[in-house]
């Protein structure tokens, strides 16, 4: 019987590797489009199709936004676990994980640097590093980046993505709202601007505070930005919310925000903005940077 039946041979290219590599194309999860990765960070990480912002690296943002290097500050603060916390596994170990894995000691890094003519102070805010979570160290950069652009007569510029206050810090973590916001008002006293950029995601205890301060709030095209999510809102007040309820462009047309920009023209948008308050400084009266950003 075996003269009868059709040996099938296996298919060859199914025991061999892939030719292409991985990470050479990325999926654009709004519309499905396949975009060539140098493409997509020539780009900026917005999609060319359909204007999706992928999310930014700390570092991938102040490349986005300073001309030329930059000077980083503070770099070698970390927590030191002040509550001994654990849930389903050490607060200890899960920051020496997230430090092996982003190579940051937390979640924000602050530069200074130019836009433009303008030097100015940005803190951008890394969410690969437990969500983006405010903790005391978070709150003690933001209050120093603040602090040395007050002594130098800079404008500030902070960039959120974060899913609120760090709850294995407790209570420590929520007072950093108001050590940050003190600060910012020291900043206001000293008639300097601060421009508050609000990214995917900006929530919690982060919106609560800086994050809605700045004297112009700008925000990236359908970021999240809200205090609770929407699933537990609706939860709480057993009712479906609006459509693109906590979207920039919902917060836009109620007033929550003075504007919604591409972050391909964020640069352009801070440089004129910035112009309107600022004088240029001269290049002998800037500091040259020590630390290049890349």
């Amino acid at each position: 019987m075996a003269w009868f039946k059709k040996v099938r041979k296996p298919i060859e290219s199914a025991n061999k590797e892939s030719r292409v590599p991985e990470g050479l194309w990325v999926k654009c999860p709004s519309c499905a489009q396949i975009i060539y990765n140098k493409d997509l960070v020539a780009s900026l990480s917005v999609c060319t199709k359909c204007g999706h912002h992928f999310r930014l690296t700390a570092t991938e943002r102040l490349r986005s936004l300073f001309d030329g290097p930059w000077q980083e500050h503070d770099a070698g603060l970390r927590s030191t676990d002040p509550l001994r916390f654990t849930d389903t596994k050490p607060y200890q170990k899960r920051l020496e994980t997230t430090i092996a894995s982003t190579g940051l000691m937390d979640a924000v890094v602050t530069a200074t640097g130019r836009v433009g003519a303008k030097e100015v102070v940005v803190a951008a805010m890394e969410y690969s590093f437990i969500g983006g979570s405010m903790g005391v160290v978070v709150g003690e950069k933001i209050t120093r980046a603040i602090e040395r652009a007050i002594a130098r007569r800079l404008p500030v510029v902070i960039v959120s993505c974060s899913g609120g206050a760090r709850m294995m810090e407790g209570a420590l973590s929520l007072m950093q709202m108001a050590k940050i916001s003190a600060a910012l008002a020291r900043l206001d006293r000293a008639r300097l601007p601060y421009i508050s950029v609000l990214t995917d995601p900006t929530t919690g205890g982060v919106t609560a505070s800086f994050a809605m301060l700045g004297d112009v709030n700008i925000a990236e095209p359908r970021a999240l930005i809200g205090f609770a999510g929407p699933r537990v809102i609706e939860q709480t007040i057993r009712q479906k919310l609006p459509e693109g309820f906590q979207r920039s462009e919902f917060l836009l047309e109620h007033g929550m925000l003075d504007m919604v920009v591409d972050r391909r023209e964020l640069k352009d948008v801070i440089g004129r903005i910035l112009a309107f308050g600022t004088r240029p400084l001269p290049a002998a009266a800037t500091s040259a940077p020590i630390a290049a950003g890349s």
